[in-house]
């Protein structure tokens, strides 16, 4: 079924949305591992899109703990409040930084990161989860990117 996957080229961001995410539900489909689900979540979107870094970081004991990612290494523990992925967690919304240096407590796990989106997964009323995308663009992400994700991310079965 991966190697099914059929990724778009085409210009407009929505439209490479609106093609992947039937393909995605078909790769999802039938799995209830959820740490298998993210990966291949990651594996698509990095592919799709071409990102510098896409994973999940999983709330663990009080904290994000790194969870199934496409990228070069990246850090392993963050904080609640600490860096966009924290924010975005004790917040429970999707935070889009156009430009991380500007971003205060921005957590630089690669220098080449310039733009960010965090959306989080929240099952029932917690935040379980976020998926944390990075770009080596300034301005990468935007509402398109957060309605989306929102409904990708909400493919996987956290229960």
């Amino acid at each position: 079924m991966a190697e099914d996957l059929q990724i778009s080229t085409s210009p407009n961001k929505a439209n490479q949305y609106i093609a992947l995410l039937p393909q995605l539900k078909a790769l999802l489909a039938g799995e209830s591992d959820k740490v298998a689900n993210m990966a291949n979540l990651a594996a698509a979107l990095k592919q799709q899109f071409g990102w510098f870094w896409v994973g999940f970081y999983l709330v663990k004991d009080d904290e994000l703990v790194l969870g199934p990612f496409q990228g070069p290494v990246a850090c392993t523990r963050i904080g609640k409040a600490k860096g966009v992925c924290g924010s975005a967690w004790e917040q429970a919304q999707t935070l889009i930084v156009p430009d991380v240096d500007l971003f205060p407590g921005h957590i630089a796990c690669s220098s080449l990161s310039r733009s960010e989106i965090v959306v989080p997964v929240i099952y029932g009323n917690d935040v379980v989860a976020v998926l944390d995308v990075d770009s080596e663009q300034l301005n990468q992400f935007d509402d398109i990117d957060a309605k989306y994700l929102a409904e990708i991310v909400a493919l996987v079965d956290f229960r």
